[in-house]
């Protein structure tokens, strides 16, 4: 199935849970787009989508400014949801209905009372649990309308006007406080917009395999592979769809962890066959790197080094048109404004950093719509190895980003042991797979230590392990004290020159996941 090909088309009045409507959408293996609410009909009516979702946002409809949509999108013979602020833009929009502010908001959990168990309700049972979060409310039905639903705070939890297939929704069916949502997007997407689902990994690959073909034509296509998972799979689509014009550059900053290098060698160009250049650069970067403690400084100093290394590679190939990029649907909403002009760039991937416009190069993004839990779905259906697939993020700059201070050969050795104890022990208590992640960093202190009946003044360790969704919040993670126990023992008995470890207690927010 070919994206644009009937897609349900979300858009977006800058609620927080807007990618989540994407995700439960995909989930049931129908494709999903967001754009901003500004989208003209025109626009709407190119793309042929299959149904519509207006999202929630924090605005009041009656307000002066508030965001709008024509209210010929409900005469498009397109089948519309509205979620929360989407259900209130619907009763407002349309004949006779009414929206007022509610006498006291409904925030949190609610339960909901179904009237009508048909069509967008069906084969839920009369009452179920849902999140609410507003404070606002239709008070009159629209004409044309029927309730669905209600709830003690709210009279019109839902309604619909099945003629015209227009539905609402009060409370949020995407977020997890509302456990039989996925019913209610399943009941609207297959049902009521009548998609088969049949938007699988499978049929991601080959529609992508085909999309490059028409790209590329017979050209050659040049990737910055640095072995995550977003890089790796989209060198594997292009592979497959292009095979020997693709050329993959991956460059050992030598600023990564144990084995990486080896590891990325054997799988591209031995399993997969790849063209493949490794580029020793650990001298370039540990060079322009010396003395710079300023995480930001170090940051630039790792993109333009990388920018340059790359660029001198790419340039010994002769004349390549295209660049591939691991760009991710994340990264091209949180680009886009909601209340912005029509048009928005894209920020540039933190792999490649923005590539030199003398490098005139058109970009390659297969994995742009994708999200990162589809990525490696789609890794595994190219029969990418389990470890590649699974592996936890891992930042641009590297371990220098997790040496606190500036950065030497020395301090990155004892970092990359460091970290490796961390992971071997963490994957040996199964752990790996349940962490977002988990690695260790080295402090910019020296600390008294007794070892052997001599005293130590040597480096501080400390470990970080977090448990997250999508990195925007994380908790750090209760560890196993024997799990912890091993790692400190391991790293103070098999690491000279660390006599310490701490575990780090701290969640994002207030603390970042990285220390740097």
């Amino acid at each position: 199935m070919s994206h644009s090909q009937h897609p349900i088309l979300i858009l977006d009045f800058g609620s927080q849970y807007t990618q989540l409507i994407a995700r439960r959408v995909r989930e049931q293996n129908v494709f999903s787009v967001i754009h901003p609410y500004r989208i003209s009909l025109k626009e709407i009516k190119s793309m042929k989508p299959a149904g519509i979702i207006l999202s929630g946002g924090p605005s009041n409809v009656y307000a002066k400014g508030a965001p709008l949509v024509s209210p010929g999108l409900f005469e498009l013979d397109i089948p519309v949801l509205g979620i929360c602020y989407g259900m209130q833009l619907i009763g407002h929009l349309s004949e006779g209905g009414k929206v007022l502010k509610t006498e006291k908001r409904e925030y949190g959990p609610a339960v909901l009372s179904i009237d009508d168990r048909g069509d967008l309700f069906k084969s839920l049972p009369k009452k179920i649990n849902c999140w609410m979060s507003h404070g606002d409310h239709v008070s009159e039905l629209p004409k044309g309308f029927v309730k669905l639903a209600h709830t003690g705070n709210s009279p019109i939890a839902s309604l619909a006007d099945r003629e015209k297939r227009i539905y609402g929704i009060q409370f949020h069916a995407e977020v997890v406080h509302t456990p039989l949502g996925h019913v209610i997007i399943r009941n609207f997407v297959r049902g009521i917009c009548g998609l088969k689902g049949n938007w699988t990994p499978r049929s991601f690959i080959q529609q992508a395999v085909e999309n490059i073909r028409r790209q590329v034509g017979r050209e050659r296509v040049v990737l910055g592979l640095s072995g995550g998972v977003d890089s790796s799979v989209t060198a594997c689509l292009l592979h497959r769809a292009i095979g020997g014009r693709l050329t993959c550059i991956f460059i050992d900053n030598g600023l990564l962890r144990k084995n990486e290098a080896e590891r990325v060698e054997r799988v591209f160009r031995r399993h997969f066959k790849m063209k493949l250049r490794v580029v020793r650069a650990e001298k370039d970067f540990l060079d322009g790197l010396k003395g710079v403690a300023s995480p930001e400084q170090k940051r630039k100093i790792i993109g333009r080094t990388f920018i340059d290394v790359f660029e001198r590679e790419a340039h010994k190939l002769g004349k390549v048109k295209f660049l591939g990029q691991g760009t991710l649907y994340p990264d091209v909403i949180e680009s886009v404004p909601v209340h912005g002009g029509p048009t928005a760039t894209i920020k540039s991937h933190h792999n490649v950093g923005g590539l030199p416009k003398r490098m005139r190069m058109t970009l390659i993004e297969p994995l742009r719509m994708s999200f990162k839990d589809e990525v490696r779905k789609v890794g595994r259906e190219l029969g990418m190895p389990e470890e590649m697939v699974n592996r936890q993020p891992f930042p641009g700059p590297g371990l220098a980003v997790r040496i606190l201070g500036a950065v030497t050969k020395e301090r990155c050795d004892l970092l990359r042991e460091a970290d490796w104890i961390v992971i071997d022990e963490i994957k040996k208590a199964k752990l790996y797979n349940k962490l977002w992640q988990s690695f260790a960093v080295l402090l910019p202190i020296k600390s008294v230590g007794v070892q052997g009946d001599e005293r130590t003044y040597d480096n501080v360790a400390a470990i970080r392990a977090v448990n997250s969704t999508d990195g925007m919040t994380a908790d750090w993670a209760r560890l196993p004290e024997d799990v912890l126990a091993r790692i400190s023992n391991r790293i103070i008995n098999e690491i000279r020159g660390i006599n310490r470890v701490c575990y780090d207690i701290s969640s994002k927010p207030p603390a970042t996941i990285e220390w740097e």
